[in-house]
C-alpha cells in the first residue's frame, strides 16, 4: 500500500473496523463483513470482450493522490480498458482533499464516462462527492474505501483491495524462516481504526501466535504518527534489548526502526514489514536488519477494477469484495518483486545492492 498514501485516506475516513486486538478470523473480509473473492475470479469472455467494444464505453480514474502504487494501479486499470475496447478520457489526482475529489467527479462528468474508478477519501463527504455520477448510472468501482449508504450491484459494481490477511501471514512466516521459528518478537501496529490496517496486522498477531508455537510476541506498540517510529522502536529496544524480531505495520514506520537499530548498533533483531518502500528495500538488499516485505499486486489492482467496471457496464453481476494477491519479497527476489507489484523497475540502488 504505498500505505502512507492510504493511510492518510483512512484518517480522513474513518471507516469502522475492528479494532487491533479483536480480529482474529484467518481470512480477508471487506468493511461491512463481506467475504472475499479472488481478483483472478473476475473474468470476460470474448463475447463479452466484443460486445464492451461495441457498446464504445469510456471511463475516467479519479485517485486520491499520486505515488508509485497509483501509478501501478493506473497503468493495470489502462491496460484492462484498452483490452476492452474502453477510453479512459480523464485520470484525477485529489491531494487527499475532499471538496477537491467532489469538484473532480463534477468536472469528470461533463466528460459523461460510462465507468469511474476511484478512492473516496470520505466516506461521508464522498457519498456527497459520488452522488451525480451514481444517479447517472455511471458504473462505480471503489479501492479500498466505499461512501456511506452506497449499496452494493445498485450504487457501485464492487470493492477491490489487498488480500489483507495474506499479507500479514507471510509477513509473520518470512519473519519466522528468518529466525528458525523461535524466539522474541515486538508487534508494532496501526493504532487507528481502519480495516485495511487492522486486518494486516493482526493476521501477523494470529499467525505468530497459532502457528510458531516457539515464538513469542512479547511487546507490542501501536502507532498512528509514522513519526514517532523511531522513538517507538528506541522504547522498545530499551526495554527489550535482546529481541529477535519486530513486524512494522507498514514501511514508512518501518524506516523509522531501521534508524532505531542503527543508532543502537544492532544488526541482530530481523525486520519485516509491509509495501515497498526504496530505503527499506535497499536495507533488505543490502543484508540488514530487513529480511522480507510483502507487497500487494497494485498493478493487478488495477485489471480487477477495471474488469468489475466492465462487469458493470454488461449488467453481469460482480462479486462485492475482491481481493488481489500479496507477494513476499526477499533480496533474492526482489527485482521480480517490484516489477510482480508495482509493474517497475526496482530502484537502480536496490538493483546495485542485491548483486
Amino acid at each position: 500500500m504505498a500505505s502512507k498514501q492510504r493511510l492518510m485516506a483512512a484518517a480522513l475516513g474513518g471507516l469502522i473496523a475492528l479494532g487491533a486486538a479483536g480480529y482474529a478470523a484467518a481470512q480477508t473480509v471487506g468493511p461491512n463483513g463481506e467475504a472475499a473473492t479472488p481478483s483472478s475470479a473476475l473474468t470476460l469472455s470474448e463475447a463479452e470482450v466484443a460486445k464492451l467494444k461495441e457498446g464504445k464505453h469510456t471511463a475516467a480514474l479519479l485517485w486520491h493522490t499520486s505515488s508509485d502504487f497509483v501509478t501501478a494501479v493506473t497503468a493495470g486499470a489502462t491496460d484492462e480498458f484498452k483490452r476492452l475496447g474502453i477510453e479512459v478520457v480523464a485520470t484525477t489526482d485529489a491531494g487527499f482533499d475532499s471538496a477537491k475529489q467532489l469538484s473532480d467527479v463534477e468536472t469528470v462528468l461533463a466528460k459523461s464516462p460510462s465507468a469511474i474508478l476511484a478512492l473516496p477519501l470520505d466516506p461521508v463527504g464522498s457519498a456527497k462527492a459520488f452522488q451525480g455520477a451514481r444517479d447517472k448510472g455511471v458504473k462505480l468501482v471503489f479501492l479500498s474505501n466505499v461512501p456511506d449508504g452506497y449499496k452494493q450491484g445498485s450504487d457501485y459494481v464492487a470493492i477491490v483491495t489487498d488480500d489483507l490477511f495474506q499479507m500479514g501471514k507471510q509477513a509473520a512466516d518470512v519473519l519466522a524462516k528468518s529466525l528458525d521459528s523461535k524466539g522474541k518478537v515486538a508487534w508494532i501496529f496501526h493504532d487507528a481504526q481502519y480495516y485495511v490496517t487492522n486486518q494486516r496486522d493482526n493476521a501477523f498477531k494470529t499467525t505468530i501466535e497459532k502457528d510458531y508455537k516457539d515464538m513469542s510476541i512479547v511487546d507490542s506498540q501501536g502507532i498512528a504518527d509514522p513519526a514517532r517510529a523511531e522513538e517507538i522502536a528506541q522504547a522498545l529496544l530499551t526495554k527489550t534489548p535482546d529481541l529477535d524480531g519486530i513486524y512494522v505495520t507498514w514501511a514508512e514506520p518501518a524506516e523509522g526502526v531501521l534508524a532505531a537499530l542503527r543508532s543502537a548498533g544492532n544488526s541482530k533483531t530481523k525486520v519485516t514489514t509491509l509495501d515497498l518502500s526504496e530505503p527499506v528495500a535497499l536495507d533488505m538488499a543490502r543484508g540488514g536488519n530487513v529480511v522480507g516485505i510483502v507487497a500487494d499486486k497494485a498493478y493487478e489492482l488495477g485489471r480487477a477494477m477495471a474488469t468489475a467496471a466492465g462487469y458493470g457496464l454488461l449488467g453481469k453481476e460482480a462479486p462485492a469484495f475482491v481481493v488481489a494477491p500479496a507477494i513476499t519479497v526477499t533480496k533474492e527476489n526482489v527485482a521480480e518483486g517490484y516489477k510482480e507489484s508495482l509493474n517497475r523497475d526496482a530502484p537502480q540502488s536496490v538493483l546495485d545492492a542485491a548483486k
